[in-house]
């Protein structure tokens, strides 16, 4: 029998329940089944969970302080419903789901909201049950926008004095000479005769052609300069483009030169001249500041048909990068289908034509256009059949009515067009492009999208310090927020979440932190998340965190004696690397708290784990699992199982989801939770034991963003108890009720 067959009519002792739950707090909550199916009525006779941990502490056999815990949603739990009753009937400490990580409390512009923490804190304090805090610092939803901006390009200001300056030549029309275009400079201390020099400028010409250096002495006796053989010394001419080219001659001076020419007679258009250097050779010291050898050139000789004028590199200097670009494969529409629309793609274009009815499709999904704060542009390469009006392009970065959307009008004419549309103000996350040809009756081509960001030359990136000083006091100031907020009643903490990675990337025998800067996260993890240790160390990540953590803690009520820091991290029971990263993260504890000041007072291992229906699998999953408490027992440190659940893969391979599962399989997994639960309390040591979270009090639904349709709970999605909830129960020194009903 499955269990899709058993759920119909259930739930009515769980919704009676309610009517005297918020009065009487937890006492008369019970999740019974019906009386009419067999396999389950020894469920019945289970007590509430916390009641076997108390039996547990009052035969001396766990931790006087053990806790046991729940995961749930604080805005549930706030509202003294249902969950409310669950969490509160069965368990003694609660572990938020979300509520109390940075990006739920910190906005875009860094500014902090914890009224949702604050009214979960009271809530708990009133129902009397802990709470353990989740999590203080990971790269996982983290306040990514407000982050990302404190470590952004540094915009140069303009210069009041007149700062970066450069030389902008108007030239108009090629000359047919060489020389018939000239600019000079005269040096303020002349060139010493037999000194050798380097000298070099950046140059670009809108037109293109050749652009030569000249010195000369001018002081000479010979007055015919340009017949002298003694006062002109020529030097290579360089092709010019319309990209900054750095140009460089090296020579010795063949007499005490006084003045430099530059020639460019066949150039026309607009040349730009900027980062001139001229240095003794093997000598770093520029003899001539770049602002002074743009303005004196200008003031020099200005030869008939240019215009000379120097210009401040200050001024916002704008270039488009491209960050996402879309093409398609021949075949069916590949996206969402919006409003019955889904043209086809046609030789290497999505291929609309018109119906006469209101059309809209998309060309880039969000998932592929993931963009940070600033402004865009998109270019449409799309073909028509012929003008038309009415066509509109819409960028959004999601669906509610606070999201952003931004519609352009396309202009659309016959043939094929690469279309430029501006983005302006990007908020950022990740945008949808729709174009809408709404009732348009041209037939479209859509060949490819292109998204720019329009970004200002004039910025510099900070340096690794200075990004380093931005951060710091931001975790310092998320950290003393949250502390503020809970006030002294929330004393265990995952300080620190998920900071190792899978591999040992560097070969020093145990594995690397999480990074985006060593390239061992995926490419959208890198793009989503924001990896704290690679601004400040991989050390100094950790230790920073535990500092502040401690310090707010003291600052605001928290008793120092009682404060707890875990670090919590996942796969630690993992038998394909034979329990590799826990082994690594115990020598990271280990670096973390060399430094004489820093404490680590438990290691919190989620085990987010499955039952196995092939044998020599599950055998080797629960060697592992021992071994992990093995492992931990050995560390000295607390140790607490902070996000227990757990799925069913069949011998093929494959997850079983909950609708699918046999009564056969759910009793597998109810004998591994017991599994789990024993080898606990029987391995580690009882003053080490901090706690069990229960991380999924009921099966996941199928459009879950966790482990979706996966048989994941003690109860049931009606919250009715299932074979789980025995098993886990059982670990905790109940009995085994179901052999008796045999």
């Amino acid at each position: 029998m499955k269990l899709k067959n058993i759920n119909l009519g259930l739930g009515l002792m769980a919704l009676l329940a309610l009517s005297s739950c918020a009065d009487d707090k937890f006492s008369e909550y019970r999740t019974d089944m019906t009386k009419n199916l067999k396999e389950y009525q020894y469920l019945n006779n289970y007590e509430p969970l916390k009641k076997y941990v108390e039996d547990m502490k009052a035969a001396g056999k766990c931790n006087p302080d053990f806790k046991l815990g729940i995961a749930l949603e604080a805005a549930e739990f706030n509202k003294q419903a249902l969950v409310y009753c669950l969490a509160g009937s069965n368990f003694n400490e609660m572990t938020a789901g979300n509520a109390m990580k940075m990006a739920s409390c910190v906005k875009d512009d860094g500014s902090m909201d914890f009224s949702l923490v604050k009214e979960f804190v009271k809530n708990a304090q009133d129902a009397d049950m802990t709470i353990y805090g989740h999590t203080l610092a990971w790269h996982a939803q983290a306040a990514n926008k407000y982050l990302k901006n404190l470590i952004k390009d540094k915009e140069l200001p303009p210069d009041p004095n007149g700062g970066n300056k450069y030389l902008e030549i108007a030239c108009g029309e090629p000359g047919v000479n060489k020389w018939d275009k000239q600019i000079s400079y005269v040096l303020p201390k002349a060139l010493v005769k037999g000194q050798s020099y380097v000298m070099s400028v950046k140059v670009k010409a809108s037109d293109g052609g050749t652009f030569a250096a000249w010195p000369i002495w001018e002081a000479s006796d010979n007055k015919n300069q340009w017949g002298g053989s003694n006062d002109v010394q020529y030097m290579d001419d360089y092709n010019i483009t319309n990209d900054y080219s750095t140009l460089k001659w090296e020579f010795t001076a063949n007499f005490p030169i006084d003045k430099l020419q530059f020639v460019f007679g066949n150039v026309g258009g607009t040349i730009s001249c900027d980062d001139f250097k001229l240095t003794k050779a093997g000598s770093d010291e520029n003899l001539i500041e770049n602002g002074d050898f743009a303005k004196e050139s200008a003031r020099g000789w200005n030869p008939t048909g240019c215009t000379i004028k120097v210009a401040s590199a200050a001024a916002a200097v704008e270039v488009e990068q491209l960050v996402h670009e879309k093409t398609y494969t021949d075949g069916p529409f590949p996206f969402y289908v919006m409003d019955g629309c889904e043209p086809p793609v046609v030789n290497g274009a999505i291929h609309f034509v018109p119906t006469g009815k209101w059309s809209q499709f998309f060309v880039m999904p969000g998932g592929d256009n993931l963009l940070s704060e600033g402004n865009y542009v998109v270019y449409l390469d799309m073909t028509s059949s012929k003008d038309a009006s009415g066509v509109e392009l819409t960028m959004q970065n999601g669906w509610g009515a606070s999201d952003q959307a931004i519609t352009v009008k396309v202009p659309v004419s016959a043939g094929r067009h690469n279309v430029k549309l501006q983005m302006p103000n990007i908020a950022g996350g990740n945008y949808d492009i729709i174009l809408k040809p709404q009732t348009a009756d041209a037939t479209l081509d859509v060949h490819s999208v292109k998204v720019f960001q329009v970004k200002n030359l004039n910025s510099i990136p900070l340096t690794d310090e200075e990004k380093k000083k931005a951060l710091t006091p931001a975790l310092e100031t998320w950290i003393d927020g949250m502390m503020e907020a809970t006030d002294g009643y929330v004393t265990s903490w995952d300080v620190v979440n998920e900071a190792l990675s899978g591999a040992d990337n560097d070969g020093d025998g145990k594995y690397d932190l999480q990074s985006a800067k060593r390239g061992n996260v995926l490419p959208d993890d890198a793009k989503n998340n924001f990896y704290w240790q690679d601004y400040l160390g991989d050390l100094e990540y950790v230790r920073l965190a535990v500092a502040d953590a401690r310090k707010s803690f003291a600052a605001h009520n928290g008793d120092p004696d009682k404060l707890k820091l875990f670090i919590n991290d996942y796969n630690l029971e993992s038998d394909w690397d034979d329990n590799g990263k826990l082994r690594s993260l115990i020598q990271w504890i280990k670096d973390w708290e060399a430094d004489g000041v820093t404490k680590i007072d438990g290691i919190a291992s989620q085990m987010h784990i499955s039952c196995y229906a092939d044998p020599k699998t599950q055998e080797s999953k629960k060697k592992h699992i021992e071994e992990m408490f093995k492992l931990l027992a050995k560390t000295d440190k607390l140790i607490k199982i902070s996000e227990l659940d757990m799925g069913y893969v069949d011998a093929a391979g494959k997850e079983v989801t909950y609708d699918q599962m046999t009564e056969e399989q759910h009793k597998e997994m109810r004998d591994l939770y017991t599994f789990v639960l024993q080898k606990y309390f029987e391995i580690i040591p009882i003053d080490k034991q901090y706690g069990i979270t229960q991380w999924c009090a009921t099966d996941s639904p199928k459009d879950s963003g966790w482990r979706p349709g996966l048989a994941t709970g003690l109860w049931d999605l009606n919250y009715l108890r299932k074979h789980t909830y025995a098993g886990f129960a059982v670990g905790l020194g109940a009995p085994e009720y179901w052999k008796e009903a045999k």
